[in-house]
């Protein structure tokens, strides 16, 4: 199988009806009776299992009880355009007083962002950033102690990889200079043109968890000792943690293509986001250990050994990058497919299809997060090299959810 080339994904493909929705549905009746690449934040058992407490993040559950199954069908609605004219913005973490700190991939550098007015002010650069591709300065992610130790934290790529390293921010020093020398806690991630993942985010175990990509050499996405192809679990330090698969190493899981999304439910479910090649993009429930298939699957396999996608997508309609929990639904923001998708769960399963919102009307989505509120930000891609930029782009959109 050839891989999906940055020309192929940048092309504008009939999703698949989902098979979790129709089980759903016919279970529904029986109780009243009775991806891609780039797309050219427990009771018992491990931390992170369905049955595990693994927790929150900067794609954090936004503080909703636990819920029944949302309805069916929802809306979304714009309600303001925060800001505009970012430059390749990625990543997006949300400050304790609600302002927000935005990664530009191209210039390596975080800007804050006002929510009271939209005012954008950049608060350094991270040094060692070698942009190139799908490489760059990709996710952020504040520390769960941020109020005492201050760290942001984020996820680049180098020269020679791909590393995680968290600053101290400063917001009293002079505007540019806010951020500190960077302590990387995490280097090694293979880089490559295409499939650096990128996304990291804290769980409410106040581990750091990220999503990395196998950089088009399928294999490593299958070999334990790479980081390639994986979603990693660490110590704020960067050390392996106790309950991961292995006792040595950060590897939570494997067999993942590209992972640009991770988000934890109200129930504290890990989930994840991930690109497909030619044929099926995927959203999966995260257990640790288990093989989610790649290269020798994509979309729902049924093959012994792998997990299964809960849900797919055709991958002109999807290639998702970042996801997050809000009003009991995962919202998956979508590059190629141009649209912001809604998954209603129950538990861990759908509760209803898939709906598509705000198709064609801002270009590429990158980067979606939980306001706290209900409501969500919304991050536009289209200055990345590969969308077609109108004016104002890029933008950071505040949505209303029901």
């Amino acid at each position: 199988m050839k891989r999906r080339d940055a020309a192929v994904e940048g092309i504008k493909t009939v999703q698949r009806a989902p098979v979790t929705a129709v089980l759903a549905a016919a279970a529904l009746l029986v109780m009243t009776a009775c991806s891609s690449s780039d797309g050219a934040g427990q009771s018992a058992g491990p931390a992170g299992s369905p049955s595990a407490s693994v927790s929150g993040g900067s794609a954090s559950p936004d503080g909703e009880a636990k819920p029944s199954a949302p309805p069916a069908k929802g809306s979304v609605k714009v309600v303001s355009t925060l800001t505009e004219g970012l430059n390749s913005p990625w990543g997006l973490a949300a400050l304790p007083e609600g302002d927000l700190l935005v990664s530009s991939r191209d210039k390596g550098t975080i800007t804050r962002v006002d929510v009271k007015n939209g005012k954008k002010t950049e608060v350094g650069s991270v040094p060692g950033v070698s942009p190139g591709g799908e490489g760059g300065l990709l996710g952020l992610a504040l520390s769960p102690s941020f109020a005492s130790d201050t760290y942001v934290y984020a996820y680049f790529t180098t020269d020679s990889d791909n590393r995680i390293a968290r600053m101290l921010y400063d917001p009293k020093r002079p505007v540019g200079q806010q951020l500190g020398a960077p302590d990387t806690i995490l280097r090694g991630i293979p880089k490559g043109n295409i499939h650096n993942g990128g996304r990291i985010a804290f769980g409410p175990d106040k581990m750091l968890y990220a999503g990395t990509g196998e950089t088009g050499e399928t294999g490593l996405a299958q070999d334990k000792k790479s980081l390639g192809g994986k979603i990693l679990r660490m110590t704020p330090d960067g050390q392996p943690v106790h309950g991961n698969p292995e006792a040595d190493s950060v590897v939570y899981t494997y067999g993942h293509r590209n992972v640009q999304g991770l988000a934890w439910d109200s129930e504290k479910h890990l989930w994840a986001s991930e690109f497909g090649q030619n044929t099926w993009d995927e959203l999966n429930l995260i257990e640790p250990g288990k093989n989610y298939g790649w290269p020798e699957a994509e979309g729902t396999a049924g093959k012994k050994g792998f997990v299964d996608p809960v849900e797919e997508w055709r991958t002109k309609d999807a290639s998702p990058s970042g996801i997050a929990f809000a009003k009991g639904s995962i919202w998956m923001a979508a590059l190629r497919g141009e649209r912001l998708w809604r998954i209603p769960l129950a538990g861990v399963k759908p509760s209803a299809a898939p709906q598509g919102f705000l198709e064609g009307k801002y270009g590429r989505l990158r980067t979606v997060l939980a306001t706290g509120d209900g409501g969500l930000w919304l991050l536009t891609s289209n200055t990345d090299g590969r969308g077609t930029p109108k004016p104002g782009d890029d933008k950071i959109l505040r949505l209303e959810v029901t």
